[in-house]
């Protein structure tokens, strides 16, 4: 392997200096502490052009200098306390694979990045991006990008590939970065009690445990990810809402508030939702982690499909306006209510509907059609974990003509048998609901 020095310079002091990780920095750090990961974001990419390695140091170069958030570094002070220093100018390295033929390429390329991928960041002397290069002696055939999730989440990422054929244009550009959002950040103290007050009016009268049963002796392997797609529940969505004139994401998100009520017995759902924030004014295109938890509760007891969806929509909607706040006043206001209450308040089932687009309601898809497509369910794959940090968290993924879901569980709380009846449970609500005529509410 062969590794090309980087030299980089922004020529301007903008953006640098020492000071606090942004609101989103925060959660994304607590989470990849429990979980030992990086939680990175990246991949491999075949190379179809003409590109040498010479290209790619240059976009290598251009990555560093337009975003200050790939060019920080961590600082631990002894009293605990998290800061991140922004550099103006420093070295990257991009790492040089030759392989003697195509075939041998792309294997060689799949080894480098699961190494990657299986070896944490050194957040304190290794920027937050690892790039390299597969070639051959006739051509570049793979490039590879591995971002930690502390300088980047899918959002920045896309926005990191959107704007890079245009580096030339952009070179003299210093994108926003993420001490100036954190700065910004404190001064936002009545958005943090905002959301402080919401969450606290659902925390006072929500049940503490998520799962009424408790906790099982755990089977082993005790942490599980399963991945299951769904066709059916893909067009029965779509017919859902298209006829009540919304997008997938509440048909989606009652389905699971039902299906968990079903399963677990307890009617009134309660879950964390993964929000974005990528909506506030300002912050579409800046890179760095943005997501935060917002809280949705949604009472699913007699109430009809359609019902069931408005009100997802509804909380959903709340949920996002208050997911943007410092984690540190969401902490401590969690400590004082579990004091209040006399046990720990359990907010440990989560969702994040990981699509990009959810108003594809556009086909109208029969019943008929809906039918035929229900053979097609079945699970993906499911395998061990070695650890998990929550109960239970449902992801929705970004994947065209089908709903696929990727599910993290902990089985002492939810056996997988379970598992599988929640997911079938979010299918046969949504096609009931896709094969049924607008029911009148329940009085």
């Amino acid at each position: 392997m062969e590794r090309i020095r980087v030299s980089f310079s922004t020529g301007t002091a903008a953006g640098a200096g020492v000071g606090g990780l942004t609101w989103g920095q925060q959660q994304v750090f607590r989470a990849m502490r429990e979980m030992g990961s990086s939680m990175s974001m990246g991949g491999v990419v075949p190379v179809h052009d003409a590109r040498q390695v010479a290209d790619f140091a240059d976009e290598l170069r251009f990555l560093m200098t337009r975003y200050p958030s790939m060019r920080s570094l961590l600082r631990f002070a002894p009293d605990g306390t998290t800061t991140q220093e922004v550099f103006t100018s420093g070295e990257a390295y991009l790492s040089v694979h030759t392989s003697g033929t195509d075939a041998d390429a792309a294997t060689l390329a799949a080894e480098v990045y699961a190494g990657w991928k299986s070896r944490p960041f050194e957040y304190t002397t290794e920027w937050p991006i690892r790039m390299a290069v597969v070639r051959t002696p006739a051509a570049v055939t793979h490039v590879l990008v591995d971002v930690c999730h502390l300088a980047a989440d899918g959002s920045g990422l896309a926005t990191m590939i959107r704007e890079l054929p245009q580096r030339h244009a952009l070179a003299s550009s210093i994108a926003g970065g993420p001490l100036e959002l954190a700065a910004q950040q404190r001064r936002s103290t009545r958005q943090t009690d905002n959301a402080m007050r919401f969450w606290e009016t659902h925390l006072r009268t929500i049940d503490t445990n998520r799962f009424p049963a408790g906790h099982r002796p755990p089977p082993a392997p005790r942490f599980r990810r399963l991945i299951w797609t769904s066709p059916a529940l893909h067009a029965a969505s779509e017919r859902v809402a298209s006829r009540l004139s919304v997008d997938t994401a509440p048909v989606l998100l009652a389905a699971y508030a039902t299906a968990f009520a079903r399963v677990v017995a307890a009617p009134r759902f309660v879950t964390q939702v993964i929000v974005g924030n990528r909506f506030r004014p300002g912050l579409a295109d800046v890179v760095t982690p943005l997501a935060q938890n917002g809280l949705v509760v949604i009472d699913t007891s007699r109430a009809t499909a359609e019902e069931t969806i408005h009100r997802a929509r509804q909380a959903s909607m709340a949920a996002s306006k208050y997911a943007y706040y410092d984690p540190a006043a969401r902490d401590a206001l969690l400590d004082r209510v579990s004091k209040d209450r006399g046990e720990p308040m359990d907010l440990q089932v989560l969702y994040n509907d990981r699509r990009t687009a959810t108003n594809l309601a556009a086909r109208p898809w029969t019943q008929a059609e809906i039918g035929a497509l229900r053979p097609q369910t079945r699970l993906v794959s499911e395998a061990e974990l070695p650890y998990f940090n929550e109960k239970l968290m449902l992801n929705v993924d970004d994947i065209e003509d089908t709903t696929q879901i990727t599910t993290e569980v902990d089985t002492a709380y939810l056996p997988m048998p379970a598992l599988h009846r929640l997911l079938a449970e979010m299918e046969h609500f949504t096609v009931t609901a896709a094969n049924s005529p607008p029911t009148p509410a329940t009085p």
